[in-house]
């Protein structure tokens, strides 16, 4: 342990084998085999950083050696746990005595997990527990799930874990698309051949709530055949939509009236993810806890943004709410959305809207990966949901307005500590037509621009009758600028005198929203209302966001995606020249 294990990491001087080095690497296989502990049969396990090896695979000395000689050893390991240095493995920590949990360490990604531990790690987070506190729910279930993963299926067998066992057989249940009572059967079938001390699964059942723990939480919500509602809080128990009086369960017929049918089967019904579990995750895991805070520890370099935190937008939200900011643990959010056709161009239309969440806590290497980008909601189709997409907000409307008002108790693995994690929505990301969807302000038609508002500068083509937004935006230069004095490369003959007035503020825009009476799509008669009020201005209903105490406050509320827009704009240019062309000749006279 307070050995110079430097030589593990020399294997090479000058092009060759570094002297000494193979004398080493025979001495660490005879260290290895004089722990049976650590050995299966013969073998050893092999510290090679192969991929197929890294302290997961059981190999022959020999080969080992070679392993070592041609790859070298895995990262960081110094210390030599699994091979009988140290305590680590032995015992596993359920063993050990109440509230010693230090004694089981996790390491890193490199420490040689097989694939079901990995799989555990994966979803619950390495270590989540210390002496310095006990242990709370989630982090037993954690260990629950960690001995389910080391646990033998059978006295003697090392090859297969009840949990291992569990999660092959679902996966050979979904390709071969096999029933439960075949599941049923073959489980059945091993009870028997098996020793009668084994702790397999004995029926499909016992596999799903053992695989269970593994998973994050998901809510199946009921909603109205034609998003009206969702049948969800003081609505769960209504058979009918509020709004529109549709069913909300289809009818028992003959076809489907079988006695297996216990449950009534739901016109449609929307997926919700809860962001809670997975931001606690966060902080249980140690390979992102000690990230959580980089947004507060960081200093901008050269003046140049590098993260969202080094925006004035961040730093405003931080000073107009400083019990907030003073705990760096606190999560802010982004969020974003936008409609695919999971069935391809060569299927049937059908329109479905994830939802995803992404915290803005983790530098910029880690907060745009996929593992940290969370699907929070999945709005069924067929139909483009529209003004109705704040009906399916409203779970983590919610949620959010919880996260903000009380927290949620949280453990900090990287400070060893419990503390009240709390979060906040700081904007929106998607492109235009969302945009709508999400803010209320009409992105179509003569009032488009979420800028200009009613002050645009848009004109009607002639022959068309389509709005044309060309040369509107030139009021935004600064005074002086010589574009301002070009008549001839704008419109033809046209000087730009006016100045934008100012950007509204949060507050201000909802004084507007409020004074000229739109309704949430979530309350009584909106859609009615919200139309007729509608054809007065550019505003098409209130939005959701609103209901967040914070939201008002916010410099940025919604984020235009540029490169989805420029996708965009390519797409349509490419796909309809003709109605390029068109617009371009209707535009030319103008410029003349």
């Amino acid at each position: 342990m307070n050995q110079d294990r430097s030589w593990m990491y020399i294997r090479h001087s000058n092009g060759l084998l570094a002297e000494g080095f193979f004398d080493k690497v025979e001495e660490f296989v005879e260290f290895a085999l004089r722990h049976p502990e650590c050995k299966s049969g013969a073998k050893i396990k092999c510290p090679c950083s192969r991929r197929k090896c890294r302290n997961t695979n059981y190999r022959d000395p020999e080969d080992v050696k070679l392993h070592v000689l041609q790859s070298g050893f895995v990262e960081d390991y110094q210390v030599w746990v699994h091979h009988g240095e140290g305590t680590v493995l032995n015992p596993p920590p359920w063993a050990l005595p109440s509230g010693n949990y230090d004694q089981f360490d996790y390491g890193n990604d490199e420490d040689g997990f097989d694939a079901v531990q990995r799989m555990v790690i994966d979803a619950a987070g390495p270590e989540m527990f210390t002496d310095e506190e006990p242990p709370n729910q989630e982090a037993q279930r954690f260990y629950d799930m960690m001995r389910s993963a080391e646990e033998e299926i059978w006295p003697g067998n090392n090859r297969h874990s009840p949990l291992s066992a569990a999660t092959n057989i679902l996966d050979i249940k979904c390709r071969h698309q096999g029933s439960v009572a075949l599941i049923d059967d073959i489980c059945s079938l091993m009870q028997e051949l098996l020793p009668e001390e084994n702790k397999m699964p004995a029926n499909f059942a016992k596999i799903k709530k053992l695989v269970k723990g593994l998973g994050l939480p998901v809510e199946v919500i009921e909603c109205c055949f034609y998003n009206c509602m969702l049948f969800w809080g003081e609505d769960e128990a209504l058979t009918c939509c509020k709004v529109c009086g549709h069913e909300r369960w289809k009818p028992v017929t003959k076809s489907n009236s079988s006695r297996k049918r216990k449950a009534n089967v739901p016109y449609k019904k929307m997926f919700y993810f809860p962001i809670t579990p997975r931001l606690q995750r966060l902080y249980a895991s140690k390979a992102t806890a000690g990230h959580m805070t980089w947004h507060a520890e960081h200093e901008m370099e050269d003046g140049k943004m590098c993260h969202p935190s080094d925006s004035p937008a961040w730093k405003r939200f931080s000073e107009l709410h400083t019990d907030f900011a003073d705990e760096p643990r606190n999560v802010r959010l982004g969020l974003c959305t936008d409609g695919f056709q999971p069935f391809g161009s060569f299927g049937s239309p059908y329109s479905s809207w994830p939802v995803i969440v992404t915290p803005y806590n983790l530098p910029p290497g880690m907060c745009m990966k996929d593992e940290f980008m969370f699907l929070t909601i999945l709005v069924p189709g067929p139909r483009n949901p529209k003004n109705t997409m704040d009906i399916f907000l409203q779970p983590l409307i919610a949620e959010l307005n919880q996260l903000w008002e009380s927290g949620i108790r949280t453990f900090d693995i990287h400070k060893r500590q419990n503390f009240q994690m709390k979060a906040a929505l700081m904007w929106t990301i998607n492109d235009f037509p969302a945009y709508s969807m999400l803010s209320g302000w009409s992105t179509s038609g003569r009032l488009a621009c979420p800028y200009c508002m009613e002050d645009t500068n848009a004109f009607t083509l002639t022959k068309s009758g389509k709005q044309s937004w060309f040369d509107c935006h030139r009021k935004f230069l600064p005074p002086g600028h010589r574009f301002r004095r070009n008549v001839t490369d704008f419109r033809k003959g046209k000087q730009e005198k006016n100045h934008f007035r100012r950007v509204k503020t949060g507050d201000e825009l909802l004084a507007e929203v409020d004074h000229l009476g739109f309704r949430r799509a979530y309350e009584p008669h909106a859609e009615v209302i919200n139309a007729d009020l509608s054809k007065k201005c550019g505003w098409n209903r209130k939005s959701i966001f609103w209901d967040l105490p914070y939201w008002r406050t916010n410099v940025i509320r919604h984020n235009l995606d540029v490169m989805h827009i420029e996708k965009n704009v390519f797409d349509n240019v490419f796909n309809t020249r003709s109605y390029v062309l068109l617009n371009c000749a209707e535009i030319e006279p103008y410029r003349e």
